[in-house]
């Protein structure tokens, strides 16, 4: 199979930019330029029609005395900037936002799943367009900003650490009100009285640390990791927005939640931070957050979920996971990537439309591109020679813009791309996405491999529809062992069979090649693995029938709720595994009462059940501009085989019987490599 169906260089073979595209970039990388503030604020009174009262409130209580200069440019920039903030309001939002505090509240007698099932269960369906949409510049009253605003002010200059932290850095970093499309809260004196005094000891301190925002926030994530439990989980009963600050406190959900908790803490401390995220990941169907803080000499250091603190090497990948974009989310909208945009095209995409976000790709991509160039060759015919285009991500059967770009007459320059991911190139006209080329690997080296329907055929055998999560887990159990012994205890067992590769399908079945018999059999976990498996089967002469026994092995569970005992590795369940409460040591069994040959075992890594099932229904589409069926199948085993499919070609197989995920990926000499 051609895995390359063509390979171009990014950069080499395109000419030098047209002077007007050369200037448009320089635009876009220039930090800061001055704007007209005045000019700015009266549209933004101009559209608060209504509300335009309390936001005159505001700016005439800080107008008055010199002393209020400083608070008086805060409202100023918070005004200007409020325009295309907003929230969502309704009842069943705030039922559906429940899970979290019921998943903190019941820790240890239920799971993620069952509480989000339960709310599903309880309410109507969620569907965000059934709930009320508010402006912040209508809505938002004098009290809640004069409040926002005294209390900011006051943590920067009560604080040691505030004496480093320059105004510029203190409108856009601590002074907000609000992360994103959160509903509002007056959270700041909240999350100040839980926690300002843990501080104390530092600021009393003769240390020097104690004029570094970072020394500041290291302590409080080490109160936060002694003592308290971070319950990470990407469950949810729905497609929520962020969920707010009183929620965020319980601090459970996923990288987002955990993201916005820690910057809500961090800011009422005075401490300034951000959430950079990168939209979607490169490689996987979801995006990912995490939180950036500033020491007193302006480094940059980073936070992923409640972990260490850690500096941002410059073109380092701190971040371990394959991105295009990485952005980092400002209050202030980027006025220069819209009048930018806007000078281009007219309809500009959703997600480019209101840009509070600035590109900090360039400081976590160690593969990183400053220009990257698709030419006209690489281009379906008929494309637009002028104007925008966005380069996508997958995600499922869709494509996501992260990234923008100027179309001109030789082809498509884009700025700051981490290279390793799955992209195509895609205009947005009248609402719809329109593609322009074929879905294409950038290589580190900045060669493209593209996949482009073949006319020439093959088979190909299937395992599963989705293995981007799965392969880690499949990987924990190379070196596990299957022993058979006559002590309950295994003081004296033979190893009936060593993984030594990753499992890729639901049931891998080996031969044992003794022949002794042993009344107790049981799988081993290899070092630091927590003995992950989900499920092990035991065959006797006859082939076909499991051995049947006593369930024996080692009791609990990381998760400490009993979800994930040594008891499903026999449950007949392929969607249920264990996972032993210690990384090493575990092991589940079986106690036969007498003693039996043993000549197969099946074995099923810990998974989250996208291999392919019995009895359910698949389909398998291929990628021709858009995706195309190649057919419905049943499976009758834990595989499906399917005839003439073109090579090289991007390839998707979706389960209509149960489950969500797939993930695109291509077949390269008898394997599904997922990308």
């Amino acid at each position: 199979i051609n895995w390359c169906a063509a390979k171009t260089q990014s950069r080499q073979t395109r000419p030098e930019p047209k002077a007007t595209l050369t200037l448009l970039f320089s635009i876009f990388f220039i930090s800061c330029i001055q704007q007209d503030s005045a000019y700015f604020l009266k549209h933004a009174l101009k559209q608060a029609e209504n509300n335009r009262k309390e936001l005159e409130k505001v700016l005439n209580r800080y107008n008055k005395t010199p002393e209020d200069s400083l608070k008086y440019k805060a409202a100023c920039f918070l005004i200007e900037n409020m325009s295309s903030h907003y929230f969502f309001e309704g009842k069943l939002l705030d039922q559906y936002t429940s899970f979290y505090t019921i998943l903190r509240n019941t820790e240890g007698s239920s799971n993620p799943a069952q509480i989000a099932d339960s709310i599903r269960n309880l309410y109507p369906p969620f569907n965000i367009r059934n709930l009320q949409i508010k402006y912040d510049i209508k809505t938002i009253d004098s009290a809640f900003i004069c409040k926002n605003i005294d209390h900011a002010f006051k943590v920067w200059k009560e604080q040691p650490w505030g004496k480093s932290v320059s105004f510029n850095t203190f409108l856009q970093y601590i002074l907000p009100y609000r992360i994103d499309n959160e509903k509002l809260t007056e959270w700041r004196e909240v999350y100040y009285n839980k926690f300002n005094h843990l501080l104390d000891s530092l600021r009393s301190s003769n240390s020097q640390d104690k004029g570094n925002p970072v020394a500041a926030a290291k302590v409080l994530t080490k109160y936060l990791q002694d003592s308290t439990h971070t319950y990470f989980t990407t469950y949810a009963p729905a497609s929520l927005p962020h969920i707010g600050a009183l929620a965020a406190l319980q601090q459970c959900g996923s990288c987002r939640e955990i993201s916005d908790f820690l910057v809500y803490l961090y800011r009422s401390l005075g401490i300034p931070c951000a959430v950079d995220n990168m939209p979607i990941r490169a490689n996987d169907n979801v995006g990912h957050s995490w939180v950036v803080l500033w020491d007193s000499q302006g480094k940059e250091y980073c936070q992923e979920y409640m972990d260490d603190i850690q500096p941002i090497e410059e073109n380092g990948n701190r971040i371990a996971s394959t991105k295009t974009k990485v952005y980092r989310k400002t209050f202030s909208l980027n006025r220069q990537m819209e009048k930018s945009m806007t000078e281009l095209e007219k309809e500009i995409h959703p997600f480019f439309k209101h840009p509070h976000f600035i590109d900090v790709t360039y400081q976590y991509a160690p593969n990183y591109k400053q220009y990257f160039f698709i030419p006209d060759s690489l281009l379906y015919p008929n494309h637009p020679t002028s104007g925008i285009a966005y380069l996508c991500n997958a995600v499922q059967l869709s494509w996501s813009p992260v990234a923008w770009g100027q179309v001109d007459d030789q082809g498509i320059v884009f700025q700051s791309i981490e290279c390793g991911g799955l992209v195509r190139a895609a205009t947005w006209i009248k609402g719809q996405q329109i593609f322009l080329t074929d879905p294409f690997m950038i290589n580190s080296d900045g060669t493209l491999d593209i996949f482009n329907k073949h006319e020439k055929k093959c088979t190909i055998n299937l395992y599963a529809k989705y293995n981007t999560q799965d392969e880690p887990f499949g990987a924990l159990m190379i070196g596990g062992v299957f022993q058979g012994s006559n002590d309950i205890h295994f003081n004296k067992s033979d190893t009936l069979y060593i993984i030594k590769e990753a499992p890729v399908r639901l049931n891998t079945v080996v031969k044992v090649q003794t022949s002794r018999k042993y009344q107790y059999v049981r799988y081993y976990g290899p070092q630091n693995s927590y003995c992950n498996i989900a499920e092990a089967v035991f065959f006797g002469k006859s082939a076909s029938i499991p051995l049947k026994g006593k369930i024996i092995g080692t009791p609990g569970c990381k998760e400490n709720d009993g979800s994930h005992e040594y008891t499903n590795v026999f449950d007949g369940k392929s969607w249920t595994s264990f996972n032993y409460k210690n990384s090493s040591g575990g092991w589940a069994g079986l106690d036969l009462e007498e003693p039996k040959q043993i000549t197969h075992i099946s074995y099923t890594p810990r998974n989250r059940d996208n291999y392919i099932r019995p009895g359910d229904v698949y389909e398998l589409l291929y990628c021709d501009k858009n995706w195309i069926s190649a057919g419905l199948q049943t499976a009758t085993s834990d595989s499906l085989t399917y005839n003439n499919i073109p090579q090289n070609t991007l390839l998707i197989l979706k389960n209509h019987t149960r489950g969500q995920q797939i993930r695109p990926f291509v077949y390269k000499e008898g394997k599904q490599i997922w990308l």
